[in-house]
């Protein structure tokens, strides 16, 4: 007989599994039964520390929209009070794009070359090199670089393109770096320094002179200073190549001289071909940003199969010119070293055969640049190596008039 204060197994007794869920829900904290003073608090201080270690990151629309006047950088950036003059001094150096600077000064460095080659002869061992109208051509062409190619192009994407984080270097207003009016100041002002120092040493060139300038002037504000600039207009490619091939090459060598030669006409050819396919490199990569805000370039147009067979056109068609000219019985065969940049050509060939990213786009690019770099180098070497072979043997009697 059982006991009545003992609980029965069947009805009283807990079960193993009963006893666990009911330690289980014992443990379990619900909303209503939690008291303010037992939830875990963060120390103001601690808080206060968190929040000054969080970077301040602003978001914004990604749709294109011709009402965005500006766009707001992803990271918000100090203000430029806050900054000091090495950080100033290194924004505005970066953001001409350094990189790049080698576009512009290869055809101003092979025409004036090839001119002070022309004239070296037993009479004129060293030649006649006019020094201070090389320099000065450089700081033009350096001027309305910084003017066409980087402050223009920033100043540009207040009218809806590129206003994405691009790749390459700049992107002074993208950023939030400079502010838009500091930007046009400094492409007004290089832009018109550069027209006059550009007056100055065309007077010694002669007439063409002043048109190669003024037309260099004109393409760099048109390019892409206007709501719908030439590099808007699937002309970019044309304008790179008549900039920094025959514009450039011609008018360096007209500076030195004063007239023309058919010679660096050809040879201007070749870098004008390695310039274009650089900016054709640079609108594949951008195509995907390019398109959505209305930009419209041979990329965007031929597509990526056609856009690649472009390139390898004027990449290899580059050395045409150079092995061209060095094919007649008695030519300057020391100009086909030029050939010794083949691996690097292969190389940026096979990277844009290859791949369809954006970052490897841009790594083509500049061994595109590389490639242009090291063409230039090679036949400025053969060009002075061709023209002082000859007059060698004859420096001691050149040097002792007795």
């Amino acid at each position: 007989m059982q006991s009545k204060d003992k609980p029965s197994s069947d009805s009283g007794t807990l079960s193993d599994t009963e006893k666990t869920n009911e330690v289980i829900s014992s443990q379990m904290v619900t909303a209503e039964s939690v008291q303010p003073e037992r939830v875990p608090m963060v120390p103001s201080g601690m808080q206060q520390t968190l929040s000054e270690l969080q970077p301040q990151i602003s978001t914004y629309s990604v749709a294109t929209t011709r009402s965005i006047m500006q766009p707001l950088p992803l990271v918000a950036q100090p203000s430029e009070s806050e900054r000091g003059l090495g950080e100033r001094l290194s924004i505005w150096w970066e953001g001409i794009r350094p990189a790049y600077l080698a576009l512009s000064l290869l055809p101003v460095v092979l025409g004036s070359v090839t001119a002070w080659t022309q004239s070296i002869s037993l009479k004129t061992p060293r030649g006649n090199f006019h020094a201070t109208r090389f320099v000065i051509a450089v700081v033009v062409v350096l001027l309305v670089k910084v003017d066409a190619l980087v402050v223009f192009a920033d100043y540009y994407c207040l009218g809806g393109i590129d206003t994405s984080n691009s790749l390459g270097p700049g992107g002074l207003i993208q950023q939030g770096l400079i502010k838009p009016a500091r930007v046009l100041a400094l492409g007004l002002i290089a832009l018109g320094l550069g027209a006059l120092l550009g007056a100055f040493v065309a007077v010694s060139g002669g007439w063409l002179v002043f048109v190669f300038g003024l037309i260099g002037v004109l393409a760099a504000y048109f390019y892409s200073g206007i709501s719908k600039g030439l590099s808007s207009l699937a002309l970019g490619e044309l304008v790179f190549f008549f900039i920094f091939g025959p514009l450039l090459t011609i008018g360096s060598y007209m500076v030195q001289t004063g007239h023309l030669d058919r010679i660096v006409y050809i040879y201007s050819i070749s870098l004008g071909l390695l310039a274009t396919a650089f900016i054709h490199l640079n609108n594949m990569r951008d195509t995907e940003s390019d398109a959505p805000a209305g930009k419209l370039t041979l990329a965007s147009l031929l597509g990526l199969r056609l856009s690649r067979l472009l390139y390898v056109i004027l990449a290899v068609g580059a050395y045409a010119p150079i092995v061209a000219l060095d094919l007649p019985r008695h030519a300057p065969h020391l100009l086909l070293i030029v050939l010794w940049t083949l691996p690097t050509l292969v190389i940026a060939i096979t990277t844009v055969l290859r791949t369809t990213s954006p970052a490897s786009l841009h790594k083509a690019m500049l061994e595109n640049l590389r490639l242009e770099t090291f063409f230039t180098i090679l036949l400025i070497v053969a060009l002075v190596v061709t023209a002082v072979l000859p007059v060698l043997p004859h420096l001691p009697s050149i040097a002792l008039p007795f």
